[in-house]
């Protein structure tokens, strides 16, 4: 696929997908979902880490409304169902490691898709926004979802009622994002944390991602269980023999990712 609403760059077993229609500070169309979509799957093929970001001022302002005159005629539950899900899941369900570098505005469905990833890294200057009752709506695109597990419900029951702005260092003290960066250092900072997941062991980070989702519907002998299968995995790997004969050599360990 030829991107046309999106750019990717990859080097090193880094994937970057920077969102890429500044002028609409990176509204979501149909065409950006499909992109999206394809660039994430074919990264979590072929990369080792994924990272997406904005272009411009904004990280993403959500979907792309148009104008006054397409107002009635558009299907909001096929939009999310054909179009939203395919991109979350490709998102959620990503092998590697994925970040949400988010330079700027993150507002509705754009704050929503920054949630979606592993770890969101903030600007100072970025604020997030669940600014979907503004024109009638209700959270969508998992934020119902995302928000309670990440902030807590009464945190997540106000910012969907109210759609304030939550800037992106409140964000960061109550939990709903990993961390939050001076703007001076964010670009370097969320590039360094990048190389570091594409540099480490992948098959432990993917077993990471699995356990942690699957204890929200385990009882504790169920997550153990859990634990002790993929455990078993990342034992049997290239990484965890470099890992142990690294330790006792008392030497940086190089992974491979397998």
């Amino acid at each position: 696929m030829a991107y046309q609403t999106i750019t990717t760059e990859s080097d090193a077993g880094l994937t970057v997908i920077t969102l890429a229609r500044p002028d609409v500070m990176n509204a979501l169309n149909t065409q950006m979902r499909a992109e999206i979509t394809d660039a994430v799957r074919r990264a979590g093929a072929e990369a080792r880490c994924v990272v997406l970001t904005g272009a411009g001022r904004a990280f993403c302002s959500g979907q792309d409304l148009g104008d006054r005159a397409q107002i009635a005629s558009i299907d909001l539950e096929r939009t999310l169902r054909d179009e939203y899900e395919p991109m979350l899941r490709a998102i959620y369900d990503c092998p590697v490691p994925v970040i949400a570098a988010v330079n700027g505005a993150a507002a509705g469905a754009g704050a929503n898709l920054a949630l979606a990833a592993d770890v969101v890294i903030a600007a100072e200057a970025a604020f997030f926004s669940q600014a979907f009752t503004r024109i009638g709506l209700m959270p969508d695109a998992g934020g119902t979802w995302w928000l309670p597990r990440q902030m807590g419900f009464a945190k997540a029951m106000g910012a969907a009622l109210f759609a304030d702005r939550i800037p992106a260092r409140q964000a960061a003290d109550w939990g709903m994002i990993w961390e939050c960066v001076p703007d001076a250092d964010f670009d370097a900072h969320w590039r360094g944390r990048a190389a570091h997941l594409a540099k480490g062991p992948t098959v432990a980070y993917r077993n990471i991602k699995t356990a942690l989702r699957g204890a929200w519907g385990q009882d504790l002998g169920g997550q153990l269980s859990l634990e002790a299968r993929l455990q078993g995995e990342c034992g049997m790997t290239n990484d965890f023999k470099e890992g142990v004969i690294a330790f006792l050599e008392k030497r940086p360990p190089h992974f491979e990712g397998r």
